[in-house]
């Protein structure tokens, strides 16, 4: 028989993530993610699965993170990023067989893989200060006692690596055979390498390279000779361009982006940098969708889907977009023809393609499918599923699936969302419910997995979740239409939502009524309560509270608030008030509690105990919860107990107001 989901059976479940096929087409490596309870920390191998036989090896062991398996283009090497030795380093395994080999000891680690056309060589990156020594140590006598840290730019800290001194992200060119490192690059900007040109004598890569980059903030593609080291701006628009790509003939290079014309709300595009002319094209122009994958989740981790992949006769790109509660895998040729090589509903998280045996490797999820790997014929779209990694957790427990429900605004604007039954769902009995609102605010809620939600319909909500304007996979006018207008009709979409949800399904007990989120989802639960009482509980998750304090302590806060606020603290601080939850913390009546990361640099900890010593100062009923060491990814990818109590405090808060 089986048993509700809880927040712990995350211990017991797998993450499968980044599948690569060996050139040949015979085997795909990928990446297992696991949890380790004794050690509070996650565990990924590589395992190597055989398409022919379907035997699976693991290609790594032991207690660390490996990661981002890439193979060597002549098919001999397997190289791979792993922490074993307390830094992330590049570490190379034969394919047929022996130790790994560690390639690179860098001293604060290498970044990425990409090899060149020859498998002799690799570009990666590491974050190095200018004119050091890539494998200079840190003096022993510095760490004991550290120096005043001392920044000069805007941009000083970062939710991902804390704050930044003056280190710099620089590419390096790695000699497989010789183990000779070479740093092409030696300056105070950062730098993402991207692929090699096919004769192996050029490098892209993207950067930032204005002057005044704090205010720019713009992207742009480069490509370099690796011979001469000139380097030459390959998009003149200014906006935020990524993942430039060689085309296997040598005469365009593909790369995805914008033009900020909506700032951070605008959606990305596929674009082929033609080589004879010197122009671009844009193959999605006429595509009102995001080119990637933008579907939010809680239980993939570390997944890394590639924006695009070359045809092999260069005439055409493999690529993901978003779209109404999926992520799908589509085609375009050279002439903006678009056709969808799988869109089932479901969401491709990861995928790569092998043309010469006509074969796809998916990695899917569902909203009652953590995730496993599939194979898709490229001539008869027949679907395989190879794995089954959680296959005892999936017989042994009550995964519900999702239902859709879809709704129109009084303004026209077409709303989706969808709802989870609880675990013991009895027909003609009434039950509670939860309203789920995303983060972003530019992501998406879709046809994905969630634990968090399964554990509450494991406790016996009804868990409703949506995707209010705003959200990303229903087209321009729709994700920028909450811009400026925070806490207005995007309310009021959700709002609809619940009222929809409770009229269709009647199973929905109208007088016990949830409310949580987080990020922006967090900001939202706090306007909520400020604006209804209409809710028991509430749980508001790295939230916002006040966009004028948050102008300057966010590592995003300057911009973000003039892009998606449109307000300064200069001229506008009556706007960036006005749209400030804090405003409205005297009409608070719903008991709250207030979960948040304490070096969560993005939405800061502050917002979180404003808002609580607002309440508290009113005897009103609220909690805060702090997590030690966890950033703004706590409920994603935060260490395992950290995770599963942060799921843990939202279940118990909900069920300690049910009366």
């Amino acid at each position: 028989m089986k048993t509700p989901m809880t927040a712990e059976d995350l211990l017991t479940m797998k993450s499968i993530t980044d599948p690569q096929i060996s050139p040949d087409g015979t085997k795909v490596a990928y990446v297992q993610t696991e949890m380790n309870s004794e050690e509070n920390k996650y565990v990924s191998n590589i395992h190597v699965l055989f398409l022919q036989s379907g035997e699976c090896v693991t290609w790594t062991h032991g207690k660390d993170r490996n990661t981002s398996p890439r193979w060597s283009p002549d098919g001999k090497s397997l190289a791979f990023i792993s922490n074993r030795a307390g830094k992330n380093q590049i570490y190379l395994s034969a394919t047929l067989g022996g130790e790994p080999e560690k390639v690179t000891d860098f001293n604060r680690g290498a970044s990425s893989i990409v090899w060149s056309p020859c498998s002799k060589k690799i570009l990666t990156s590491t974050s190095v200060k200018v004119d050091e020594s890539l494998l200079e140590k840190e003096n022993e006598k510095e760490k004991q006692n550290p120096k005043a840290d001392h920044f000069k730019a805007m941009r000083y800290k970062s939710d991902a690596s804390g704050y930044m001194s003056d280190t710099y992200s620089q590419l390096v060119l790695l000699n497989v055979e010789t183990k000779e490192v070479e740093r092409i690059t030696n300056d105070a900007y950062h730098y993402s390498p991207s692929s090699f040109s096919p004769d192996g004598q050029k490098i892209s890569f993207t950067a930032s390279l204005e002057n005044e980059p704090d205010f720019n903030l713009h992207h742009h593609v480069y490509v370099m000779d690796l011979q001469s080291k000139e380097t030459k701006k390959i998009v003149d628009t200014h906006g935020y361009y990524s993942q430039p790509s060689w085309s296997p003939d040598g005469q365009y290079l593909a790369y995805v982006g914008h033009g900020l014309q909506y700032f951070n709300a605008t959606l990305s595009k596929l674009w082929i940098y033609h080589f004879d002319t010197g122009t671009s094209t844009c193959l999605t122009g006429a595509w009102d969708l995001s080119i990637g994958d933008y579907t939010i989740g809680d239980f993939q981790i570390g997944a890394s889907a590639p924006g695009y992949v070359w045809s092999k006769d260069s005439l055409g790109l493999y690529f993901l977009a978003t779209e109404k509660g999926s992520t799908s895998l589509h085609y375009s040729d050279l002439k903006s023809k678009i056709t969808p090589i799988f869109a089932d509903g479901r969401h491709v998280y990861g995928y790569c393609i092998h043309e010469e045996s006509h074969k796809a490797i998916l990695s899917i999820s569902s909203s009652s499918e953590p995730g496993d790997l599939y194979t898709l014929d490229l001539k008869t779209d027949a679907l395989k599923q190879v794995t089954s990694v959680n296959e005892k957790v999936i017989q042994s427990k009550t995964i519900t699936p999702a239902e859709e429900f879809t709704f129109t605004t009084s303004d026209g604007f077409d709303i989706q969302g969808w709802l989870i039954k609880p675990a013991d769902f009895v027909e003609g009995k009434t039950y509670p419910v939860v309203l789920e609102i995303h983060g972003g605010p530019h992501m998406m809620y879709g046809n994905t997995y969630y634990h968090e939600f399964q554990t509450l319909a494991g406790q016996g909500f009804v868990v409703v979740y949506s995707n209010p304007r705003g959200s990303l996979g229903y087209g321009q006018e729709f994700v920028n239409a909450v811009r400026g207008d925070y806490g207005g009709n995007d309310f009021k979409d959700l709002m609809e939502a619940i009222d929809i949800a409770i009229e269709r399904y009647p199973f929905i007990d109208k007088d016990k009524q949830f409310v949580t989120g987080g990020s922006y989802g967090g900001f939202m639960t706090n306007w909520i309560v400020g604006h209804t009482n209409r809710f028991k509980a509430a749980v508001s998750q790295r939230c916002i509270s006040n966009w004028i304090s948050f102008y300057g302590v966010s590592d995003i806060g300057y911009y973000f608030t003039e892009w998606q606020i449109d307000g300064t603290i200069f001229d506008d601080v009556e706007k960036l008030w006005h749209h400030s939850p804090l405003k409205y913390a005297k009409n608070v009546q719903t008991p709250l509690l207030l979960l948040h990361g304490e070096k969560d640099y993005r939405c800061p900890l502050e917002q979180a105990e404003q808002f609580y010593i607002a309440l508290k100062r009113q005897k009103k009923e609220v909690e805060l919860v702090t997590f030690p060491n966890e950033n703004h990814e706590v409920s994603r990818s935060g260490k395992p107990w950290m995770k599963i109590g942060h799921i843990e405090h939202i279940k118990d808060w909900f069920v300690n107001h049910l009366d």
